[in-house]
């Protein structure tokens, strides 16, 4: 416990902070002489995370009796106030562990560790053995042990970044076997971590907020009203503004579930070189499933994803039932991934990505209607894709490949 400006607070000493800084509703307690200067430093937290500088403090700490005049950032930072070594170097401040003391030529303050901190953030280790290719960016199944004493976590990093390694802070659910780790290489080389090897870590959230989501149907005559609702525009404007918008982009909009949308900036290809075709017999489905699956054919093929076909491969087909009830087309393509070369298409550099951001106020976001059946497969390579349901049938036209929709994504 020290003082700053003659107000109490608990002060906490971090030797990995190059500067000191005091949290912001602390500082607009101070005393109104204190002068906030503007500074354009900026600077990261604990976890490598940007913190916004507000500005810069003169403020007088006390330990017992002895006071010292320091320079002080603002910032928006869990702890109330931390002294870091800019402090303990101008000041002559030494640490002993041994005794829990700082020490300097006026005072010797007792200090205390704060155990809870450590303990409650856990190690989260590699399920598997995992390999990031350069400069990509990939989600992998991480482990953070039964003995965990809070339903939900915070994924932070944990000392990668010295190996080119970013590790994206995410909200996970604790009660699952894995947890999802998202990880970005921007590295040159690849980056393999074995099964056991410390991935990231986990900080205890003890409150989760749920936020309502705004439904937007795909018609434009419905999508005016709550498009404009919230803009500073009378009545007649806003109905005037969005009539002009839909009519003028009338055909980015997919107007109802057979209105897929199809794209030529690329077509995706299936790389088996001299591979003879795989052939696997199709799974066996219930008599009730084979009439749902017939539909599902008939209207894949009536929205062109699909086409008949006597292909010498083939994949067997798995349906999966979604939370809604409806049923998911799905195909089994290991065999044929297997046998597949890799196409890893890089991440853009977020540094660069972020670039072309700055200055705008404004930004729009599209979600893609069956984003993957809107990538043509290339037509040489359109039999290897095709799948066997319980009576043969035929080839799928559209793409299946994460890398591909990214390469697209990019393009745009």
């Amino acid at each position: 416990m020290g003082h700053v400006n003659e107000l109490p607070c608990n002060m906490i000493i971090d030797t990995r902070a190059n500067v000191s800084i005091i949290r912001n509703d602390l500082a607009q307690k101070l005393k109104r002489e204190t002068y906030l200067e503007p500074t354009p430093r900026g600077a990261t937290d604990r976890d490598g995370e940007k913190i916004d500088i507000h500005g810069k403090l003169k403020v007088k700490i006390k330990f017992g009796d002895a006071t010292y005049q320091h320079a002080v950032y603002v910032a928006d930072i869990a702890d109330p106030f931390i002294l870091g070594l800019d402090f303990l170097k101008e000041h002559g401040f030494t640490l002993d562990f041994n005794k829990n003391e700082l020490r300097s030529i006026h005072e010797e303050v007792t200090i205390f560790k704060i155990e809870h901190r450590s303990e409650s953030i856990r190690q989260v280790t590699a399920n598997e053995n995992i390999t990031i290719p350069p400069r990509t960016e990939i989600i992998v199944p991480g482990y953070i042990g039964n003995d965990v004493s809070f339903n939900s976590g915070l994924i932070g990093s944990a000392e990668n970044k010295a190996n080119g390694l970013l590790i994206a802070s995410t909200l996970v659910d604790l009660s699952r076997k894995t947890i999802p780790v998202r990880i970005c290489n921007v590295t040159e080389k690849p980056r393999v971590f074995q099964k056991g090897e410390v991935l990231a870590t986990c900080s205890p959230v003890t409150c989760v907020c749920k936020s309502s989501s705004l439904l937007l149907s795909n018609s434009p005559q419905q999508l005016t009203p709550d498009l404009l609702e919230n803009a500073e525009l009378s009545p007649e404007q806003k109905k005037s503004s969005a009539e002009r918008l839909f009519q003028e982009f009338e055909d980015v909009f997919s107007r109802n579930s057979s209105d897929i949308g199809h794209t030529t900036v690329t077509q995706h290809r299936i790389d088996t070189a001299d591979h003879p075709p795989i052939k696997q017999h199709p799974r066996r489905l219930p008599f009730a499933k084979q009439e749902e699956v017939g539909t599902l054919l008939r209207e894949m093929q009536e929205n062109d994803i699909i086409e008949p076909s006597s292909s010498p491969w083939a994949s067997p087909i798995v349906l999966v039932r979604k939370k809604d009830g409806s049923t998911r087309f799905c195909v089994d393509y290991r065999k044929l991934n297997d046998v597949t070369k890799k196409d890893s298409y890089p991440l853009p550099r977020i540094d660069d990505t972020l670039d072309t951001l700055s200055g705008h106020k404004w930004f729009s976001t599209l979600d893609l209607k069956s984003g993957y059946w809107q990538v043509e497969i290339h037509p040489e390579d359109r039999e290897k894709q095709h799948s066997l349901p319980a009576k043969d049938y035929g080839s799928s036209k559209s793409c299946r490949s994460g890398s591909a929709m990214r390469q697209l994504l990019s393009s745009a």
